[in-house]
């Protein structure tokens, strides 16, 4: 009778335990709160760190390292900080080198493959004179360039090779940002009706004043000529990436989270935005966690923070997205996202440096961040890096750009036939 007794109550408390975790997960989907205080530590769980890396760049003919199937190869370097790829309609590639140096280059170069031989052959300065330009955009008839402080509009025609007109201010914009917050990405809508813009928080955790926050951390939409302003989604504390999911008016982005509060806290994350959606900064973090500096201020907001959709690591400073939209890669790659991870400063162990893959199904995430091109540290202990991949861009025929701004370097991924 103990012998049976005891098998029955093992087979109670497993079944249990089974409903637990059942219930637990129902509720993850219903309650932010708890489902996330269940994955995340608690606040200074680890003390705050300060952990810069030193980029000592790519010598000896070392280069970061892709999955077996995959070549990589240096595709243009001689950049000054390259911070961002725009793959046009048509084919030429803009550079936007700009960085938050007294010495940046506040510049825009065009690669131009005129034979579309696979090889760009033109490369030429295609417009100067910019502050901090970082996303670009050819619609309709213009070129749109999105500053820090401004969005720029120039007349446009296809294949020229250099803007040399004064251009028209259409928008202004917050200027800079904390600790480099100063990124402003543009996208527009798949009917091409609407521009998505980026801006950053100009602070940590809004400790200079959410007054000092008026239109950061958000997404903002406007109408091609700069009126109709909206904010589409906010409580983003640095979004960068963004697209459109393939075939979709779905949107999506990859946020640069908060310090501060410890070597695993905040994860960034990438995420689809619903527009109107609130998605924490500076209150709540990933779900509706209070960042205790807030001290308990907007309780409404903190209600209804959105979770995001994946996590990427805390302070990974996941900036770059790029959906693979191509078939010259394997299939597992279709439509999935790519990640670039700038790298952390803020963890006492390095994370980021690295290009990370999220795969998807049914149009959302269906598995965890995979690494897909790595060897950017050079040795973790010491703190030294080869580079800093930024920005991920698509190509026509298959392969992925990474721009590494610290070394100056564009790589190219291209699939083994």
């Amino acid at each position: 009778m103990t012998i049976q007794f005891s098998k029955i109550f093992m087979l109670l408390t497993v079944l249990n335990s089974v409903n637990l975790c059942v219930c637990a997960q129902t509720q993850m989907g219903k309650d932010s709160t708890s489902a996330n205080k269940a994955i995340l530590p608690e606040p200074y769980a680890t003390p705050s760190a300060v952990n810069n890396s030193r980029v000592v760049g790519w010598v000896d003919g070392k280069q970061p390292t892709a999955p077996a199937g995959f070549k990589v190869n240096r595709f243009a370097d001689g950049f000054e900080s390259p911070r961002w790829i725009y793959a046009s309609p048509n084919g030429d590639l803009f550079i936007s080198e700009s960085s938050t140096k007294p010495s940046s280059a506040n510049r825009i170069t065009i690669l131009q493959d005129s034979d579309k031989d696979g090889k760009y052959d033109t490369r030429e300065i295609f417009l100067s004179g910019q502050n901090k330009p970082f996303g670009m955009l050819v619609l309709d008839s213009f070129f749109y360039v999105a500053n820090t402080d401004a969005l720029m509009r120039y007349p446009y025609t296809p294949g020229q090779k250099h803007i040399s007109e004064t251009g028209t201010k259409i928008l202004d914009l917050p200027a800079g940002g904390y600790n480099n917050h100063w990124t402003r990405n543009i996208i527009a809508s798949p009917d091409g009706k609407k521009i998505l813009i980026t801006v950053g928080s100009g602070s940590n955790n809004g400790e200079n004043g959410m007054d000092k926050e008026i239109r950061r951390a958000n997404i903002l939409e406007i109408n091609p000529d700069g009126s109709g302003e909206k904010i589409y989604g906010a409580g983003l504390r640095n979004p960068v990436g963004m697209q459109f999911y393939p075939g979709t008016n779905t949107l999506w982005t990859a946020v640069n989270e908060r310090d501060g509060l410890g070597d695993n806290l905040v994860p960034d994350y990438m995420t689809s935005v619903k527009r109107d959606g609130f998605y924490g900064w500076p209150y709540a973090y990933f779900g509706a966690n209070p960042d205790p500096r807030m001290n308990g201020e907007r309780a409404d907001l903190v209600k209804k923070t959105i979770i995001p959709d994946v996590d990427l690591g805390p302070h990974t400073a996941s900036l770059g997205m790029a959906f693979y939209n191509q078939n010259a890669f394997p299939e597992k790659y279709k439509n999935g996202a790519f990640v670039g991870q700038h790298g952390s400063w803020n963890r006492s162990e390095l994370s980021g440096y690295k290009v990370v893959f999220v795969p998807f199904k049914n149009e959302m995430p269906s598995g965890k961040p995979e690494d897909f091109l790595t060897g950017f540290i050079d040795d973790a202990e010491k703190s030294r890096v080869h580079g800093r991949p930024v920005c991920v861009t698509v190509l026509a025929d298959g392969s992925l750009l990474v721009a590494d701004d610290a070394s100056n370097v564009i790589w190219q991924v291209t699939a083994l036939k």
